[in-house]
């Protein structure tokens, strides 16, 4: 082939491939994406956000971009993401099926699996198991103050040293969960569980990262030696950690005496198999639902504690404020109940300030379109990924008193009571709303409250905080940090 002929069929090569990254007819504007790799290195993957809002004050709230050959929709502000996940929640329920998802989920379980009778179904039969099993109830309040103790006698143990609560406040959340889906729950000095976390938090922080968006975009690339193939790894480990549970609930299972929510998946399965009738609940989802709430259930509240623990440092007047709070509702009994925080609104406020200024699910989980979808004038076809920056509305300068600083009077009218802002989102909302939203806050709640009833929490070197710069992921978690613990009397 002689030189001339390379060239020419170079450019033709590189017109196709403009020409199958061409935005269609009315799409979102967006940058403008280079041939094969789109607009994926005008972003830095370590945190995406500072481009996601350059792009977006260029080029509006609602724009695209471009991974690789993939179009995606960026949508930021009250206004549009509300008709995203509310007004039009359906035509927006889907999700998109990427490699990566694909290695993880399949298009089974509850997060990732696409819009439809089976998603539903299981959504359904999933809030169903876990109020039975006292979601929302005193009985799950009960089980979480038990945690509760756990973790003050460990803290206990470690006064004397500055202190990581990573692990701890990890393992303290996780054991919530463990104990609704598995039935049990797991010592802080567990080293096999301890590594299963690590990985499920290491796989949170490497789906986001740049190799994985060039997996996505670019399949051909699975063999090859490179970072990506660290979250297969840690998918095949934390896969054989689930199969064991299950296989061990097969064997110690007595049929309609539930102990959880493996065992109640199991006798669903099997009044479907005495009905002939045709379902979707099988073996794949049922390992596929128990590890999106393991997962779900564990990172992204055990993130909001430490963002808690690492602000209550850094501010010890607002630290103080809580506790004295605190002690007014407890009185002499050993903690507060959930239904206390009625008349606790600066603690309520701090908390949800921690959510929203950590912004600790920034992204939510990406959506997809189920049909051909208009929205702010423009055309969005179907089975677009929809990317919902929901860090946007937590920093909205027309939606908050301070924005860009750490102000629980965010959440507080001028007489101190707790006000709803419509902003407020941390666990997204409409059809794909979080489903374990109720689960978490009288996690956060009651955890964070007995911690400051038996501790004050400071800064080892007052010279020298820690930072709150996050580490991104599909949660924002702060990096780790030691503490210094005072037990009071």
């Amino acid at each position: 082939m002689d030189l001339s002929t390379a060239l020419l069929l170079g450019i033709i090569l590189l017109v196709c491939l403009l020409w199958k990254m061409r935005r269609p007819k009315n799409f979102p504007p967006g940058p403008v994406c280079l041939p094969v790799f789109g607009n994926m290195l005008q972003i830095d993957f370590s945190n995406p956000l500072k481009a996601l809002k350059k792009f977006s004050n260029e080029y509006g709230p609602v724009y695209s971009i471009y991974l690789g050959f993939i179009p995606a929709v960026v949508i930021r502000g009250f206004k549009d993401l509300k008709e995203v996940l509310v007004t039009k929640g359906v035509e927006f329920a889907d999700r998109p099926q990427n490699r990566i998802s694909e290695v993880i989920s399949g298009k089974k379980g509850l997060v990732v699996a696409p819009y439809g009778q089976g998603w539903k179904e299981h959504r359904r039969f999933t809030l169903s198991t876990l109020r039975n099993f006292g979601l929302g109830k005193k009985s799950m309040e009960e089980r979480i103050c038990e945690e509760s103790l756990y973790l003050i006698e460990e803290l206990k143990r470690n006064k004397d040293s500055l202190y990581d609560p990573h692990h701890l406040l990890e393992n303290a959340v996780s054991n919530i969960i463990c104990f609704i889906v598995f039935g049990r729950r797991y010592d802080y000095d567990d080293s096999t569980f301890r590594n299963i976390l690590n990985l499920v938090r290491e796989n949170m922080r490497m789906a986001t990262e740049i190799w994985a968006q060039l997996y996505n975009a670019f399949g051909f690339i699975k063999h090859l030696p490179l970072p990506h193939q660290k979250i297969f790894r840690n998918v095949k480990t934390i896969f054989g950690f689930l199969r064991n549970v299950l296989e061990e609930h097969r064997e110690t299972r007595v049929p309609n005496h539930p102990r959880d929510y493996i065992d109640c998946y199991l006798d669903e399965m099997d009044k479907m198999h005495e009905d002939n009738s045709k379902s979707t609940f099988d073996d794949e989802n049922l390992f596929t639902c128990v590890g999106d709430l393991f997962v779900a259930g564990t990172e992204t509240t055990s993130a909001s504690l430490e963002w808690c623990l690492l602000y209550m440092m850094l501010y010890p007047d607002i630290q103080e404020k809580c506790r004295e709070e605190i002690d007014k509702i407890r009185g002499t009994r050993d903690h507060v109940n959930y239904e206390d925080r009625a008349h606790m609104p600066y603690t309520q406020a701090v908390l949800q300030e921690v959510q929203r200024f950590a912004s600790v699910v920034p992204l939510g989980v990406a959506h997809s379109t189920i049909k051909d979808v208009q929205l702010n004038g423009y055309t969005i076809p179907k089975g677009v990924t929809i990317i919902t920056d929901l860090s946007s509305l937590h920093y909205d300068e027309s939606q908050w008193k301070y924005p860009y600083e750490f102000n629980p009077e965010n959440f507080l009218n001028k007489d101190g009571n707790l006000t709803k802002v419509d902003s407020f989102l941390p666990f997204s909302a409409g059809p794909r709303v979080c489903l374990g939203e109720n689960l978490a806050r009288m996690e956060i709640f009651l955890f964070f409250t007995n911690m400051l009833t038996h501790f004050e929490f400071h800064v080892p070197n007052p010279k020298s905080p820690p930072g709150t710069t996050p580490v991104f992921g599909v949660s924002h978690s702060p990096k780790r940090f030691k503490m210094r613990l005072v037990q009071r009397v």
